[in-house]
């Protein structure tokens, strides 16, 4: 880090990177007071914000620290400056640290150096865009939307009919932290309401509903060493355990008879690792479709004999899965009981808070109060669900924390929303570890923020539509684990087939075998009924359709040796398994411009097929390297474009020639 005072300003240098560029007639900081206006609902928010000053910070005072610099900020010289900032750092890492001198201040903006050509990505869990720059980025966890296309029907009917529509920025998973092209990450430390602003060509502008505690950045010579650096400050998971790898994990919320369908997988030559039956606490009926009964206790009359039941699949080698979020249905004994030890948020007036999650409500365990994470963590995790016999459930939501509650320790909701979801991982993490099965119990989660890459073992992409759409079908899985797997969640999975079925669109067989193809291709292979099962088709209900995906688990399977070598780097580095092109190919200037394929490892490309209809392709294969097709044996160079067939079974995946893995890949061919 390095600071170049000049006339009327000065330039903020990280290594040969220009971070800063300050004059007093072109400031890079700005604060203000804002007025906002949050509305939630069911997980969607409304939010507008009404400016009544941003004042331009243009005159600034540098004093030489023995560590770094500080900069005095104020409207003009000779006035008393409004904020400080303290930087520090050398060529690898540094910091910028703000102190404010109003507190009246409640909004900030930065403007960082941008260069024109430049590539950003980041910005946690992104399903629309890889690439941001051209684009602005809200960051609040927050449902993501239904279509998330302001142009398509579908979101229109969501927008109309429940507020529910979104937008390409909606995510369950937003951080503050993006990669550029010019080799460096930038990281903000707040858990505010922020914005990522990527419109401009000669800067990046960062606002936040705060002053943020600071900016820390990393460099690296390589995209590899600065992922390497972010995994080291945000965390690293444990690495996935062998089961999770050995076949597919199967959904199923039919009751008592999931175990009958379950056979029929396995008739059909599936390899089965786990039955995942979410609806283990019970059912209820509501518009949107079947939903969970909220009250964390096995369901004797849907499940009977569960735990005897897990024991035996357990002989099997098959795991048992469930599914847990962190609200009480207040018509379920637990609610009771949590709300008479004074473990739920409330209202303003002291009451017990409840949250309208569509034709029931629930409350919010407060898990500011430590007594109350323990229960959670011991008598619903611990007791009810692990002590059963699952290794493994989603651990749903997170992003729903109002943000007009009252939480006991006196934190402001807006300030704890965007962190209610790694709270709401650590919870798990600890009944995990507390039970001695870190690294072989797996529960996954689709909310996050900042540091859930040390609480979530494995990130899901979420509730996707049952279709093909650019900004909410297939393709956006893609997008979410590339973003989030730069930013160190090294393992991400998603619903084979989607999950919201609204509006009259429907599964059909066509999109349940290409989603089966990508997801063997990726570190877990999962599948779900979706929100409203009978509607839509179910893998076993059409022969060719299990015929293929029985197919997709033996590939999946028998990529075991190598997604266990990646697991295994990504545990020492924190390396994703899914990775953009670039990460790879620094040199090839197209491999910045690819986000709707994907390697795994640096050995497999896949290039997905995410158009309706479409029977070949034509993928992008990085220069640098030779890459065999897989099912042909077929030799591209590298640098090419060349269009291959691809029917039903033979996704477009090739292997990069000279791979220590080759005999496993070949022997992939015949599977």
């Amino acid at each position: 880090m390095k600071l170049v005072p000049h006339d009327g300003g000065f330039d903020l240098l990280f290594g040969d990177r220009l971070i800063l560029r300050h004059r007093s007639d072109s400031p890079s900081l700005y604060v203000g007071r804002g007025e906002e206006r949050m509305a939630m609902y069911r997980g969607n928010f409304d939010i507008e914000d009404y400016v009544t000053a941003r004042v331009p910070l243009s005159a600034a005072t540098i004093e030489s620290l023995e560590d770094g610099w500080r900069v005095a900020f104020a409207t003009q010289p000779d006035t008393t400056p409004a904020l400080t900032l303290d930087v520090k750092g050398d060529k690898r890492s540094g910091s910028i640290a703000f102190t404010a001198h109003d507190e009246t201040l409640n909004r900030f903006w930065l403007r960082v150096a941008s260069e024109v050509g430049e590539h950003v990505w980041g910005g946690g869990e992104q399903m629309s865009y890889l690439d941001l720059k051209g684009r602005r980025f809200p960051l609040w966890t927050s449902e993501p939307g239904v279509g998330r296309d302001k142009t398509s029907p579908i979101t229109f009917e969501a927008d109309r009919t429940g507020r529910a529509g979104g937008d390409y920025y909606n995510t369950n998973y937003p951080q503050p932290t993006w990669l550029s092209s010019r080799r460096y990450a930038l990281h903000v430390e707040t858990s505010a309401y922020a914005v990522f602003d990527f419109r401009h060509e000669d800067f990046h502008e960062i606002e936040v509903w705060a002053l943020p505690q600071r900016i820390e950045l990393f460099a690296g010579a390589s995209f590899v060493d600065l992922v390497k650096a972010l995994s080291d400050r945000f965390g690293r998971q444990p690495r996935l355990p062998d089961w999770a790898l050995e076949g597919a994990i199967i959904g199923l919320k039919d009751g008592e008879n999931s175990f009958a369908r379950l056979e029929r997988y396995l008739e059909a030559g599936s390899v089965v690792s786990g039955l995942w039956c979410e609806d283990w606490v019970g059912l209820r009926e509501t518009s949107f479709g079947r939903r969970l009964f909220w009250d964390w206790t096995a369901s004797e009359s849907r499940y009977p004999d569960l735990k005897q039941r897990i024991a035996k699949l357990r002989d099997r080698g098959i795991r048992f899965l469930g599914y847990v979020n962190p609200y009480l249905c207040n018509d379920g004994p637990l609610f009771a009981e949590a709300e008479s030890q004074g473990f739920l948020a409330t209202d303003t007036a002291g009451a017990t808070y409840l949250v309208d999650f569509g034709e029931f409500d629930c409350g919010v365990v407060d898990f500011t109060i430590p007594e109350a994470s323990r229960w959670f963590e011991d008598r619903i995790i611990g007791r009810n669900m692990i002590d059963l016999g699952m290794t493994g459930w989603m651990a749903d939501f997170g992003e729903y924390l109002p943000i007009d509650l009252c939480l006991k320790d006196g934190s402001d909701p807006k300030l704890m929303h965007n962190r209610w979801p790694v709270l709401w991982g650590e919870i798990n993490a600890r009944a995990v570890e507390r039970a001695g099965q870190t690294g072989d119990t797996v529960y996954f989660m689709r909310a996050g923020y900042t540091g859930i890459q040390a609480a979530c073992p494995l990130i899901w992409a979420g509730d996707q539509s049952v279709d093909f759409s650019r900004h909410d079908g297939l393709v956006t899985v893609i997008v979410g684990a590339l973003s989030s797997g730069l930013l160190g969640n090294a393992y991400h999975h998603s619903d084979v087939g989607g999950y919201t079925s609204l509006f009259g669109n429907r599964r059909t067989a066509e999109l349940i075998m290409r989603w089966a193809e990508m997801a063997a291709f990726t570190p877990v292979l999962r599948t779900h009924e979706g929100n409203r099962p009978t509607e839509n088709l179910q893998i076993d209900q059409d022969g060719d359709v299990l015929t293929h995906f029985a197919r997709m688990t033996r590939i999946h399977a028998g990529l075991k040796p190598y997604l266990a070598a990646l697991c295994d780097e990504a545990a020492a580095t924190g390396l994703p398994l899914q990775r953009p092109f670039f990460l790879h190919h620094e040199d090839d200037a197209r491999a910045y411009t690819i986000w709707d394929a994907y390697l795994l490892g640096p050995d497999l490309l896949v290039a997905p097929v995410w158009h309706e209809g479409a029977q070949e392709w034509r993928p992008y294969l990085p220069a640098g390297a030779e890459w065999m097709h897989l099912w042909t044996g077929e030799r591209h160079a590298g640098g090419s474009e060349p269009t291959v067939a691809a029917p039903f079974g033979h996704p477009p995946v090739f292997y990069r020639v000279g791979s220590a893995f080759t005999p496993l890949f070949e022997g992939l061919r015949s599977l």
